[in-house]
This record gives structure tokens, C-alpha cells and sequence, in this order.
């Protein structure tokens, strides 16, 4: 069996339900972006989400990943940094529980914590305290981490490091990993879109994206950005939220349909559609069949609050995955 190694922020989500979005204009962070704060930010956003409902899990996007395919069964494992404290304490007893096996490094700073503002049309804000996470750095990256996986799966978050991404992706390829990527954000394209670009073209197999991060990294709508990008890399997936997503290898083009539903909580519906995909990927499902198990997962994901299916769903969902 393929083993997996996913590489990323290891985040705390404080998962925050908004009564209305007038806390967002308040803090001053754009309905719908990912916005980077330091820990008095962090703090200020805690302090005057007190009183609504909060719940907290262990989170970052490619470890959200990961969570999806050690459900689905298949060995995998976690690189990202964690502090000495009870969020760190968390997180990795969390990756244990479920089977993942955990490379993390730890750090003196506090653990990061991503701050997730839910509205109530299930539009995700993101104040991303990074703490401990952003010290992951190409020192700690080392060639037997990679040893034993067949697939890196990386998070696009992670480029503001352009050292640490370009040591990550150079050591995966010449440990013969294929490597997928998720572009994470919009605004995090456009503030890295040469790096990005040079990256994806040299080393990336598989690259997802929904619409906003397809029109950053190419200019274009779904369907053109989706041809642009599939010239880059083996495989290109653009999400197009309640339309579903189209996928392209070479020349051909699978269109995934999902049923409409209207969402409680969008947060981690692109991180396990990748799970899902990824899942069909590697024991070579067709792209459509791929596709229809991302789409399975997001549309269970996004009946419920955080990035997280529950254990009752994946019982449900398990027999639907091979058929």
C-alpha cells in the first residue's frame, strides 16, 4: 500500500460560530479571507468571540488531509511543528488516535491556533495565529522523512516559505514521490504567483484549486484555468463549490456533478475532497470516480461544524467508497 506523508501547518482550529458578520468589520479581516495575525491579534479575536459558540480541533489544511485518508484506511503520516503546550499536547495526541504516524518537531514558541470565524451562510474567515507552525524550516526537512512514502501531499499555505517549500519538493521528487499540492488560498497565490507557478511546472504531479485560486494562479475562468493549469502538471482539479469540480489529465476532462445542499460550515470541504481523491488516485480510480468520492466526503463535511466527518458518518460513508 502507498504510504502518504503530508507536510504543513499543524493548527489548532478555534472553530467560531458568528451570530453576524459584524465581529469580521470589527477585527478588520475580509469576509472569506485568510488573514495572517500575530498572538495580540490572536488573543483580541478570542477575547471578543467570548460568548459564541466555540469548539476547538486539531486542524491545517494537509494535516486535514491526512485525517481524510487514515479514515479511508491507508497509512500516513504528518511533518509540521507544534509547541510544548497543551495545544501541541492536542494535536499530536489527535494525529495517534487516528492512525497517523506523527513527524513533528517541537518548539519552544506556543502551538499555532487558527482562528475560524463561521457565518452564518457557512463562509469561513480565517485570523491564523501560525506560532510554532511557521518554524518549520528546510533545516528540519531531512531525506529519511520521505523513506517509505509514495505520495507527498503539500499545503499551499506553506509558500511563504519559498526555502522551505523548494527543499521539501526537491527532496520528495528524488525520493520518487509523486507530489500534489492544494493552492490553500487566493490571496496567498497572488502574493507568491511566480514562485507558485516555477514549482507547480517543475515538480508537481497533481494540483488542486477551487475557482478564486484558479483565477489567481492564471487569470482565468474555471474552465480555461483549468486547461492552463493541467499544462503544468499531470493532473489539474478546480473546484467549483456547489457546481462540483472538473479534472484534467492530458486532454481529458471529467466534469463531477454534486447534489445541491446548503452548508452549515464550508471549512476543511476542499482539504477532505482532496482526501478523497487522492484516495482514488493512488489505487487507480478513474478521475470521475475520484472525483465523486472528494465530492462524497465535502458534501458530509460540510453538514457539520469544523473540518472534521464523525466517526457515526464514516461507518456510512466506508461502504460507498469501493463500489
Amino acid at each position: 500500500m502507498t504510504k502518504i506523508l503530508g507536510i504543513g501547518n499543524a493548527l489548532v482550529d478555534a472553530l467560531i460560530q458568528l451570530e453576524d458578520d459584524s465581529l469580521l468589520n470589527e477585527l478588520n479581516l475580509p469576509k472569506g479571507s485568510m488573514q495572517l495575525v500575530d498572538s495580540d491579534k490572536s488573543s483580541e479575536i478570542q477575547d471578543k468571540s467570548k460568548g459564541l459558540k466555540t469548539e476547538m480541533a486539531s486542524g491545517g489544511s494537509a494535516a486535514n488531509t491526512i485525517h481524510g485518508l487514515a479514515k479511508l484506511g491507508m497509512e500516513t503520516s504528518f511533518i509540521g511543528t507544534v509547541g510544548k503546550d497543551e495545544n501541541g499536547n492536542f494535536f499530536k495526541t489527535d494525529l495517534v488516535k487516528n492512525n497517523i504516524s506523527p513527524l513533528l518537531i517541537m518548539s519552544d514558541s506556543p502551538s499555532g491556533v487558527a482562528n475560524t470565524m463561521i457565518s452564518k451562510d457557512g463562509e469561513r474567515t480565517f485570523g491564523t495565529f501560525l506560532g510554532a507552525a511557521i518554524e518549520l524550516s528546510e533545516d528540519g526537512i531531512v531525506e529519511d522523512l520521505f523513506k517509505g512514502h509514495g505520495l507527498l501531499h503539500i499545503e499551499g499555505y506553506l509558500v511563504q516559505n519559498h526555502d522551505l517549500v523548494k527543499a521539501i519538493l526537491q527532496k520528495a521528487k528524488s525520493n520518487g514521490l509523486k507530489i500534489s499540492v492544494d493552492l490553500a488560498s487566493y490571496n496567498v497565490v497572488e502574493d507568491n504567483l511566480e514562485f507558485l507557478q516555477e514549482m507547480v511546472s517543475k515538480y508537481v504531479d497533481i494540483v488542486f484549486a477551487n475557482e478564486e485560486e484558479a483565477k489567481a494562479f492564471t487569470g482565468m475562468e474555471p474552465e480555461d484555468a483549468l486547461n492552463s493549469l493541467a499544462q503544468l502538471c499531470e493532473t489539474a482539479v478546480v473546484k467549483i463549490g456547489g457546481e462540483g469540480s472538473m479534472i484534467k489529465t492530458g486532454d481529458n476532462i471529467d466534469i463531477v456533478k454534486i447534489d445541491k445542499l446548503t452548508p452549515i460550515d464550508t471549512t476543511g470541504a476542499g482539504d477532505i475532497y482532496a482526501a478523497g481523491f487522492l484516495y482514488g488516485y493512488i489505487n487507480n480510480f478513474s478521475n470521475k470516480k475520484s472525483g465523486e468520492l472528494g465530492s462524497l466526503l465535502a458534501s458530509n463535511v460540510i453538514q457539520v461544524i469544523g473540518a472534521k466527518i464523525s466517526d457515526e458518518n464514516w461507518e456510512n460513508i466506508k461502504p460507498q467508497v469501493n463500489n
